[in-house]
């Protein structure tokens, strides 16, 4: 195993999820939840 020096280790790249991408995700199952729970219980306005 190769140990990396602090510059080479500054240009590592990670592949993790950002903060935009999870309320994304986030707001797309909320959207997916509520559209079934309509469809299955469909309640009157009042």
């Amino acid at each position: 195993m190769k140990e990396l020096k602090e510059e080479e280790l500054k240009e590592i790249q990670g592949g993790g999820i950002s903060i935009g991408s999870c309320l994304l995700i986030i707001a797309g199952v909320t959207f997916v939840v509520g559209f079934i729970d309509g469809i299955v219980r469909p309640l009157k306005c009042n």
